[in-house]
């Protein structure tokens, strides 16, 4: 017959030996995850204090906590008597295999997290990257979505764009614009340097310092070339740009000031 007191009093020494280890396990994990906590809740404070960009905040909270949580679940399977050798093997394997299968998406993700910590530009900055110009319009984890000027959307692997050069249109305040007119040889030259100066002066969104280049800076095939280098708010680039480009070849027009292109002559001999 089969004896249930005997088992009963062999397995008691048992349990009670192992109790004890049992009870330091649980306390061993009740005071980590409460520890790991408070560590998460010091980190918001201090990712806070440092005006961290709010996306990243929580990504970086997330791989802080699980970090800890995986170190207390080894330390809690070490005081249970888990072989610690065969537990760490495991979780290292395993890591490699899906460090492999996502090393992309991983060099995005930290490509992102570059980003964000460094702000090489933000939301709503005008940037050159990639071969692609346009206004960012969402900085996420993996990639950067940028908006192009006839509205496409554009997406950038965050790893290609944290690797790559980029060109920020929008990080100073004031952008000079550069523009180029050209005078045939036989106009006065004061008298198209006057109306170009004219120009610029009434012109209320040229900036006044830097003070406005005009001058002859090149003789060309058919042209004398003024080279004009005027100083606007970033806002405003376009605007002059286009502007200025218009109301010189009007005022050159008014003022009988020619603009040459270049022209070839063809002549027809008669054999």
């Amino acid at each position: 017959m089969f004896d249930i007191q005997g088992m009963i009093d062999a397995l008691t020494p048992i349990a009670l030996a192992y109790l004890s280890t049992v009870l330091l396990a649980v306390v061993t994990l009740f005071v980590g995850l409460k520890i790991i906590g408070m560590m998460m809740r010091a980190l918001g404070g201090m990712l806070d204090k440092n005006d961290v960009d709010a996306t990243l905040k929580p990504f970086l909270i997330s791989i802080s906590g699980t970090g800890l949580k995986v170190l207390l679940v080894i330390s809690v399977a070490s005081t249970l008597g888990v072989e610690m050798t065969s537990f760490v093997a495991v979780i290292a394997a395993a890591g490699l295999a899906v460090g492999l299968a996502l090393q992309g998406s991983l060099s995005n993700f930290a490509g992102g997290v570059l980003i964000l910590i460094f702000k090489p530009f933000t939301v709503g900055d005008v940037i050159e990257a990639q071969g692609y110009t346009g206004k960012v319009d969402q900085v996420q984890i993996f990639a950067t979505i940028m908006k192009t000027p006839d509205n496409k959307t554009i997406i950038i692997p965050n790893g290609q764009l944290s690797n790559g050069s980029i060109i920020n249109y929008s990080s100073e305040a004031t952008r000079r614009v550069d523009l180029t007119f050209g005078i045939g040889y036989g106009d006065d030259i004061e008298k198209a340097r006057s109306a170009i100066k004219g120009l610029v002066a009434v012109d209320q969104r040229i900036l006044k310092d830097p003070e406005p280049f005009i001058r002859v800076g090149q003789l060309a095939d058919s042209s004398v070339n003024f080279f004009v280098r005027i100083w606007v708010a970033g806002a405003d680039y376009w605007a002059v740009f286009f502007d200025m480009t218009e109301n010189v070849k009007k005022e050159f027009d008014q003022q009988g000031i020619g603009m040459p292109y270049p022209q070839m002559d063809v002549h027809l001999k008669k054999e």
